[in-house]
């Protein structure tokens, strides 16, 4: 394998010691050992979902599977989000990560300021995913060593003020030091050269990942996934401020007629209906009709199901290309 661009080293790669400066970050249910090992095995960083994992001992259990499968570098994302990981379990949790040797994580939701002397006394790398760029200005000043700033093209949790990707990262450039990915409708290499021309060291990718075959979810749901285009994915959920971007599916289209009917709705009504155990069905059964699925815009460039290492050599080439369009005849 040839050596990558000189242009796409960046603090990213210097940092997690990867080919491509291109972070798949935790997705709940899916993002076990046998996925961060193929993000590991493609030259870029994945980070295991601490929530997916909750039984005492399952943690602990997924990192060893995925020290077994991969000498490369991983993560540990822990999502502070309510409903998920909650008071004690969160430090718990970080405790863990220390004890198994983990030296980077990812973190979202809430801030992480109230653990981050622990984690800095450990020499843990945090990495903290927010919405748009006054969220990151806020991370920088409680001592993050980098931001993740998803737009909202992204699948999952876009924030509430729905700022798009491309305006997040000027607006990133001009206002922030430390390091910063983008990431929101991120699927190709051409997208990967626009973010680091515009001050970006790196990218964040989901949903073009969401069809790798080393991704544990049943075939049906990836087929689906290939199926769909940009279109196919809805906003709800802002009724109890927590908007979600989705898959267009029976379940999604039935929150947002409560949400419409009833706009001081409220969890508990919806918590029928958006529990993450149905969509951890649907990863099972791969019937997409039921359940939050998490996806999002760039559902239109993921095209086929293929190995991770496969979709990123693709998405490599794709930067090269448009490095030699910038670079001109030579």
């Amino acid at each position: 394998m040839s050596r990558p661009d000189p242009a796409l080293r960046t603090r990213v790669t210097e940092t997690y010691g990867t080919r491509l400066p291109i972070v798949a970050g935790g997705l709940m249910w899916l993002a076990d050992g046998a996925y961060v090992a193929a993000c590991a095995g493609a030259g870029i960083m994945g980070f295991l979902t601490a929530a997916s994992f909750k039984e005492p001992g399952a943690l602990e259990a997924e990192i060893a599977r995925a020290r077994d499968l991969t000498d490369g570098p991983f993560g540990v994302n822990v999502s502070m989000l309510p409903k998920l990981v909650e008071g004690e379990t969160i430090e718990a949790t970080f405790r863990t990560i220390i004890d198994a040797g983990i030296r980077h994580v990812e973190t979202s939701g809430r801030s992480p300021a109230a653990f981050l002397p622990m984690l800095r006394e450990a020499g843990v790398h945090v990495l903290h995913k927010v919405p748009s760029v006054r969220y990151a200005e806020s991370a920088e000043r409680a001592g993050v060593d980098m931001v993740a700033i998803v737009g909202a093209e992204c699948g999952g949790h876009p924030g509430l003020d729905l700022v798009g990707t491309a305006v997040n990262m000027a607006l990133a450039e001009r206002r922030l030091t430390i390091p910063f990915l983008i990431g929101g409708g991120i699927g190709t290499g051409g997208q990967i050269v626009a973010a680091l021309a515009n001050g970006a060291d790196g990218v964040v990718i989901g949903t073009r990942f969401l069809v790798a075959e080393e991704l544990s979810a049943h075939r049906a749901y990836k087929e689906a996934l290939v199926a769909a285009t940009e279109r196919d994915t809805m906003l709800t959920m802002s009724s109890v401020r927590n908007t979600i971007r989705t898959l267009a599916n029976d379940t999604a289209r039935e929150v947002a007629t409560l949400e419409r009917d009833d706009p001081e709705i409220g969890i508990e009504r919806l918590m029928p209906l958006v529990a993450g155990t149905i969509g951890r069905e649907a990863y099972r059964t791969g019937d997409v009709s039921r359940g939050m699925l998490s996806a999002g815009q760039s559902l239109g460039l993921a095209d086929r199901i293929a190995p991770l290492a496969e979709i990123t050599a693709q998405l490599e080439a794709e930067a090269a290309r448009a490095l030699a369009r910038l670079r001109g005849p030579t």
